[in-house]
Formats: structure tokens, C-alpha cells, sequence
């Protein structure tokens, strides 16, 4: 999955997946650019998501880490992906940062107002939290952090996600994992994130290898044989 950051960003993520079979593209527009997003960003993202080619709505959701835009901007920006995802049919890719309480608000207002589906991106909350992101029908996704020594918190909520509801990421080129702490992260790097999940769950590398792969497909809901 190469996630789409921006209009920009987004278009990069689908000429990348149109050159490189197996890449597969989201569009989304990141917190960060929430305040700064214009009726033709708008435009741009809403264009690659109807165009049938993104798997995905997203990098969206709540940065309260760095603030760069105004939270009110930044929820008016994530209820309209959220709305774009709900018609085109797609999940959502979300982002979260010292946000969980007002995101999941968020979420669950919206999926009673008509459903909403998606992956927890780079997941770094604790239990509760993963909880009640399954209970929405999300999706969690695990990073590189689940290796850091003082990451016990994502350890633990690792173990109350179902293999099944479970995926993996590397968010390169950012969050090494620590096996490769200051390097410049990549897509081989994932290996790290299974591994560290086998530890948890107290299974072979290869059951999690399967089952997030499994998982991954029906989140993007992707046919047999393109994974």
C-alpha cells in the first residue's frame, strides 16, 4: 500500500502504483494540511478517489502532536473523507496523534450516522483504544513502534487485536524499526513488525505473515492473487 499524502502526494502514490504491479494507491489529505487545503485540493482528491483507481481514502484523521492546522479545520477536513470514503465505497486510512479521545468521537458519530470502515494507521494507542476502534469494524495496523523497548502500551494493545483484524506497516520512510533505528525505513523493514507480533501472540512469524496478508485484503478488499 502506498498511502497518498495531499493532492501532490496522492498523485505521486497513484503514478507509482500504475508503474510498479503489486503498489496499490490511496489519496487523502493529511491532518497537517488540513487548514490549507483549497477548492482545487479538494477537487484534485475527490477526482483520484472517484477515478476507481485508489484502494483507499487517506492519510486522514487528527494530528494534535504538532498542530499544524487548527483542530476545528482538522475534523472539518476528516468528516469530509470520511463522507467521500462512505459514498465511494472505500475504507479509510487514519492517522492519529495524541488525539484518540476526540478521533474516536469522531468515528462513532459518523458510523451512526451511516457506517464508516478503515484501518487504524501506525496504531500507537493501548488497549481501550484498540478496542474500540475493532468495535467500529476498523482494522489495526502495527508499525516499526511495536518493536521500541518503551512501546509496552502498543505491545499490549497488539494483544487484544485478532490476528484477523490485524495488519502491518512500516510508515517508510519515517519509524525505523528498532533493528534499524536511524536508518532510513523501508518496505523490507516489516518483517520486524511480524516478528515482534509473533512474540505477542506466541505464534510462528509465518501464522502472522499469513494472517495479516489475509487481512490486508479484505481491509482494501483487493481480489485473490494481487497481493
Amino acid at each position: 500500500m502506498n498511502v497518498g499524502v495531499g493532492p501532490g502526494g496522492s498523485r505521486r502514490s497513484l503514478d507509482l502504483a500504475a508503474a510498479r504491479p503489486g503498489v496499490f494507491p490511496t489519496a487523502g489529505v493529511h491532518p497537517h494540511d488540513a487548514a490549507s487545503l483549497d477548492d482545487a485540493g479538494r477537487a484534485a482528491i475527490e477526482g483520484m478517489v472517484r477515478s476507481g483507481r485508489c484502494v483507499g481514502v487517506g492519510e486522514c484523521g487528527l494530528d494534535y502532536f504538532r498542530n499544524l492546522s487548527p483542530r476545528e479545520d482538522q475534523e472539518r477536513v476528516f468528516r469530509w473523507q470520511i463522507a467521500l470514503a462512505r459514498e465511494c465505497d472505500l475504507p479509510l486510512v487514519v492517522h492519529c496523534r495524541d488525539a484518540y479521545p476526540d478521533l474516536l468521537r469522531i468515528l462513532e458519530d459518523e458510523a451512526a450516522r451511516g457506517g464508516v470502515r478503515g484501518i487504524m494507521h501506525c496504531f500507537s494507542g493501548g488497549p481501550e483504544e484498540a478496542r474500540r476502534s475493532l468495535a467500529l469494524g476498523f482494522h489495526v495496523s502495527f508499525s516499526g513502534v511495536i518493536t521500541y523497548p518503551n512501546a509496552g502500551g502498543t505491545r499490549e494493545a497488539a494483544k487484544a487485536v485478532p490476528l484477523d483484524r490485524t495488519l502491518v506497516e512500516t510508515d517508510c520512510p519515517f519509524l525505523a524499526p528498532q533493528p534499524a533505528r536511524g536508518k532510513r525505513n523501508e518496505p523490507a523493514f516489516v518483517v520486524h513488525a511480524v516478528e515482534a507480533l509473533a512474540k505477542v501472540h506466541g505464534v510462528p512469524l509465518e501464522t502472522v505473515a499469513a494472517a495479516t496478508t489475509a487481512a490486508a485484503r479484505e481491509a482494501f478488499r483487493l481480489p485473490e492473487g494481487r497481493l
